[in-house]
């Protein structure tokens, strides 16, 4: 097979009615790291700023197929999963990783929209922690995803790297422990089986901050489907978050979207 002229990368997350976060804001962020995106979609959702209205699940066999046709004609150097809703969903979606084979995977384990609003239902915690958290080279909770995922409370520094080692645990490549929730500067921290890097910066006083978990981990993806390392991945993609939460366009009467214009490097 040739190399294509550009790197692919595929998204399987949730649809954002508005814009901010989910399949919207992994394309947007692929688009502008200059790696061409596809997508499979989980769900559709009516949302905005304010919250989540509704949430409309795909068919397991709908996002299989859709997953099989990127990956039999556009085959991706890298890909994340986002919003995944239902166990069934879960299941099918490792599934379709492990038989088409798809490495770099990035986990984002969207469990709660920043809103608040539950977008995983709790029986599947225990399918992503068993079938699909294996599969991913990377994945990247929050403080409240990485407590539901290693079964424990993280308040700390010190919590954060023992839940990350716990996750490293179940199978997962590499942890990126994401400390936004946490007071004072934002710590985020990456572990791997024998390495810890630690990125420290200020907090940015702002509401402006929904789909920053999506962006995260799609601006990641995007530059491992580039052909970088782990490491420098997630360095690119830290300080590509960072300029997009301070320089957000100031959309919406609640939490607004980041900022998918900004530069990559």
């Amino acid at each position: 097979m040739h190399k294509p002229a550009l790197p692919i990368a595929l998204t399987i997350a949730g649809s954002d009615s508005g814009g901010g976060a989910g399949v919207q804001a992994d394309l947007k962020t692929f688009q502008a790291f200059g790696v061409f995106g596809t997508s499979a979609v989980t769900a559709v959702t009516a949302q905005n700023t304010l919250g989540v209205v509704r949430v409309h699940p795909i068919p397991p066999e709908d996002v299989r197929a859709q997953i099989d046709a990127v990956a039999s004609d556009l085959r991706p150097a890298a890909l994340k999963t986002g919003m995944l809703v239902t166990s069934e969903l879960v299941s099918t979606v490792a599934d379709a990783i492990r038989e088409h084979a798809l490495a770099r995977y990035v986990m984002d384990p969207v469990m709660v929209a920043t809103s608040g609003d539950p977008l995983l239902e709790r029986d599947a915690v225990a399918t992503i922690v068993g079938d699909l958290l294996p599969l991913a080279a990377l994945v990247t909770p929050n403080l409240h995803e990485a407590a539901i995922l290693a079964d424990m409370s993280v308040q700390t520094m010190d919590d954060m790297r023992k839940a990350g080692r716990l996750i490293l645990d179940l199978g997962a490549g590499a942890v990126l422990m994401k400390g936004g929730h946490l007071e004072g500067d934002v710590v985020d921290i990456l572990l791997t089986g024998g390495q810890e890097l630690t990125w420290t910066r200020p907090r940015i006083d702002t509401r402006h901050t929904h789909g920053t978990g999506c962006t995260l981990s799609a601006a990641i993806t995007a530059a491992l489907a580039r052909g970088e390392e782990l490491p420098a991945a997630v360095d690119r993609g830290i300080r590509f978050i960072g300029r997009a939460i301070a320089q957000a366009p100031g959309l919406g009467s609640g939490r607004g979207p980041v900022n998918h214009f900004v530069d990559t490097e």
